[in-house]
């Protein structure tokens, strides 16, 4: 990860002697935003950040302004250790053996936790959850589809942070006696929908929203071939319908490993060539990207390319819509 900017901490100020009165016109003039009380960054830097630094840098605000030491869970644990999650309005979650302090405060959640059951590491220089209590928890708390995102990582070796894959056997080993029989119902079918083949956040979440919705199963990473040879590997394919899956992620037009050397307009065009060249093959491509996902424009979009659907008998049951909770709806 990138190094994220430095925060500005009004104690740090009062220790070194330095006036913190300025920091409130600086707000207001625009130079400088205050993302907790006592905490400030340039706003240059915060106007450069994604959404996902923004809620990592929270995180940092929140652990150097705690009274007591704090140990993060769920997606901000996921943040920590370089998970990704599906982040939209999340407060910071945080564990506490405090019966009373189970309500949210300065957007801070709290979850009650026994004492001694807390599987913590060092990450970073902060307490959070192990991975594998992490993504667990993650999954007893989020509907189906967003369980995947997290569930599929970790099914990898992270080479960046050095850190093996999970098994699913140890995931599944680990749930037994941890959640209500509904949640780990719903943790365990997310646990054995779990696929290391997904690669990135946005197809598992596609994945899992291709699930809920009862279409069939699509291939992973298939492998398109012509009389020449092949053509591409893509995200999604339906055989029976002859339908190619792609889910197209902004990095593939930012990030220089992506880009290799070429300009976002050359990969645009790169793509469409690519896009043409699976078409020639006599089969169709559906496109999504992150927008059209959140606007439930998915189901839609599969079902007039003729993708085919499950049979009913078949059709998951974990967090179908009427089990879906919200995130914070419930203690872990």
């Amino acid at each position: 990860m990138s190094p994220l900017p430095r925060l500005i901490l009004t104690r740090h100020l009062a220790e070194a002697g330095a006036s913190t009165r300025p920091l409130p016109a600086a707000v207001k003039a625009g130079s400088l935003v205050r993302i907790r009380q006592g905490v400030y960054v340039e706003a240059s830097a915060w106007a450069e950040l994604a959404a996902w630094q923004r809620y990592r840098l929270r995180i940092e605000a929140v652990a150097e302004t705690a009274i007591l030491p704090v140990t993060f869970s769920l997606h901000s644990a996921a943040s920590v250790w370089g998970i990704p999650t599906i982040q939209r309005g999340q407060p910071i979650h945080a564990l506490t053996l405090f019966r009373g302090g189970g309500r949210s405060r300065a957007g801070v959640r709290k979850h009650l936790v026994e004492p001694g059951t807390v599987d913590a590491e060092i990450v970073d220089g902060l307490s959070v959850t192990s991975r594998q209590t992490t993504v667990l928890d993650i999954a007893a708390t989020v509907p189906f589809a967003e369980a995947a995102v997290p569930l599929d990582h970790v099914l990898r070796p992270d080479s960046s942070r050095g850190l093996p894959a999970l098994t699913k056997a140890g995931l599944l080993a680990a749930v037994a006696g941890r959640y209500s029989a509904a949640a780990e119902r719903r943790v365990r079918s997310a646990v054995e929908f779990a696929d290391f083949r997904s690669g990135s956040a946005g197809e598992s979440y596609s994945r899992g929203l291709i699930h809920m919705a009862g279409f069939e199963a699509p291939i992973l990473q298939y492998e398109v071939r012509s009389s020449t040879g092949r053509v591409a590997f893509t995200d999604f394919y339906w055989e029976r319908s002859r339908t190619v899956g792609e889910f197209d992620g902004i990095e593939k037009y930012l990030k220089p490993e992506y880009l290799q050397g070429r300009t976002p307009g050359q990969v645009v065009v790169d793509e469409k060539l690519r896009e043409d060249r699976i078409r020639a093959t006599g089969r169709n491509v559906v496109r999504w990207v992150w927008s059209e996902l959140w606007r439930g424009e998915l189901e839609g979009m599969l079902s007039r390319a003729g993708v085919p659907r499950r049979p009913r008998s078949s059709s998951g049951r974990s967090n179908g819509p009427g089990t879906q909770n919200r995130p914070w709806d419930t203690r872990i």
